[in-house]
């Protein structure tokens, strides 16, 4: 006999996002790998936008090669869409901050005045996003992973004291 799919249910979401929400949080390796991941997420986004989105496949190399959390840089990464538009005009202000003011070349003097101004606009966004997503990254590891270190010592913590509970013999006669 076949066996029926189960019908879609508006509750099933719910139980769906707790659940991978848990695994999140109990992910193999601990809060550092997930707060890596998240870390790589928000990096990679500050800079998405020059790159055409083609910088979003630098996610997978990275979460590679820093064992981090696949799951928690994607969500860095939706997290990072959020706030970019608002930190653009710190990109373009840091790109624009870094780079030289006067950039020369045979090839550059040869390109339309829009599409000069055009590439140098994308630049100074593409420098000052990666510079920006870094320091971005940078802080924002350090409280994700205190977070989810305290919440799990507190999950420990609840766990232990439910087994005293269960252990301590009851008061009645029986």
């Amino acid at each position: 006999m076949a066996k029926l799919k189960k019908t879609f249910q508006l509750r099933s979401i719910g139980r769906w996002f707790r659940y991978k929400y848990l695994q999140l949080t109990r992910a193999k390796g601990g809060p550092a790998l997930v707060a890596m991941g998240f870390s790589i997420g928000i990096f990679v986004e500050m800079f998405t936008l020059p790159t055409g989105g083609l910088a979003f496949l630098l996610i997978f190399p990275l979460v590679y090669l820093l064992r981090a959390s696949v799951a928690s840089a994607l969500l860095g990464f939706m997290f990072g869409k959020v706030i970019y538009l608002p930190l653009m005009f710190f990109h373009r202000q840091m790109g624009a901050l870094v780079l030289p003011h006067g950039i020369h070349g045979a090839w550059i003097e040869r390109l339309p005045e829009w599409l000069d101004r055009f590439l140098k606009f994308y630049l100074k966004l593409f420098v000052g996003g990666v510079i920006n997503g870094l320091i971005l990254a940078i802080i924002a590891y350090f409280p994700i992973r205190w977070t989810l270190q305290w919440v799990d010592q507190n999950r420990k913590e609840k766990r232990r004291k439910r087994k005293e509970q269960q252990l301590l013999p009851t008061n009645g006669n029986g």
